[in-house]
């Protein structure tokens, strides 16, 4: 039985939205699957109970306290100790669920992360990636879009590894192509850091590296399946297409590739390189998209993804 935490406590709706999106994603996991709420058990009943879904159907953690957005997030980590995301992370550090989702507070989500579940050994840093459609009509992936704005070359060659190994596990792409997101396709372009890391690619045999990617094809699939940038370039091509998104949308402007630039359709985002599955969904999901964030998770967990990650990392 496959065992899915979630933090109901999270996110700007909560627990609403995220006991509702548990509800809705009830019909779309395995039926070898389990979803697991942590948090105010009177409240995530009484939320059950006005969905007509008995709470059998899920297990339920109680817990008594909330790390807020705006609270420290090391010291709410520790402080709070029976907060619905300290408590989730002490259930996936000891295996009692395989996989914690949450739409609470990002920085929390980070530090349980790093110090309750482990970088994996020989990753430097971890990264998050985000899913992109593109017009070809398979996504792409692009790593890391925020959680480290400076990175050296060395870094980004093994955000090539982890998103190649990603693509392959989850998203079902045969060897994909690894790239690096530059202001050219040659070779020589880019600034000290990008040529360094292609560099670095290029010597990488356990990939499929093709060079470098303009930001103009980031979204046809033409060239690379997983492209590979610093936290801040990421973010800000991340933070442009949501952008896009939201202004074709009051265009009304509505086709199978932008409905999939919708954050909703996507959940969130894993932190990529700990030892288990971890995914930081929006503080302001809306049901969908935590129902979104749930099957996310559960598609991580089925992948086997952090015993591959683990194994490409022992070599």
């Amino acid at each position: 039985m496959i065992k899915i935490g979630v933090d109901a406590m999270g996110g700007d709706y909560a627990p609403e939205a995220a006991v509702k999106g548990a509800v809705m994603a009830l019909d779309a996991i395995g039926s070898d699957s389990r979803i697991v709420l942590f948090g105010d058990e009177e409240k995530i009943k009484s939320v059950l109970a006005s969905e007509g879904c008995p709470a059998e159907r899920f297990g339920i953690v109680a817990t008594t306290e909330v790390i807020e957005m705006g609270d420290h997030p090391a010291k709410a980590f520790q402080s709070k100790a029976d907060s619905s995301i300290t408590v989730g992370f002490g259930y996936l550090a000891k295996g009692a669920v395989d996989g914690f989702a949450s739409a609470g507070s990002t920085g929390a989500m980070m530090v349980g992360s790093m110090y309750a579940v482990k970088p994996i050994e020989g990753v430097v840093r971890p990264t998050i990636s985000s899913i992109v459609p593109t017009i070809a009509g398979r996504p792409a992936l692009l790593l890391d879009v925020g959680l480290n704005v400076d990175c050296k070359p060395e870094v980004l060659a093994q955000y090539g590894l982890i998103g190649s190994i990603y693509a392959e596990a989850v998203l079902g792409i045969e060897r994909p192509r690894v790239a690096v997101l530059n202001i050219g396709e040659e070779e020589t372009k880019g600034n000290a850091q990008t040529k360094a890391t292609y560099e670095l690619l290029k010597a990488e045999s356990r990939i499929n590296f093709v060079g470098n990617v303009e930001g103009s094809y980031l979204f046809s699939g033409k060239v690379a399946d997983v492209i590979v940038c610093d936290g801040f370039v990421g973010n800000t091509a991340l933070k442009m297409a949501e952008g896009l998104y939201r202004i074709n949308t009051a265009l009304g402007c509505r086709n199978a590739f932008w409905d999939a630039m919708n954050y909703e359709n996507v959940g969130g985002t894993p932190v990529l390189g700990v030892n288990a599955p971890v995914i930081i969904g929006h503080g302001c999901s809306s049901p969908q998209a935590i129902r979104s964030m749930i099957l996310s998770t559960e598609q991580v967990i089925k992948a086997d993804l952090t015993a591959k990650l683990q194994r490409a990392f022992q070599n």
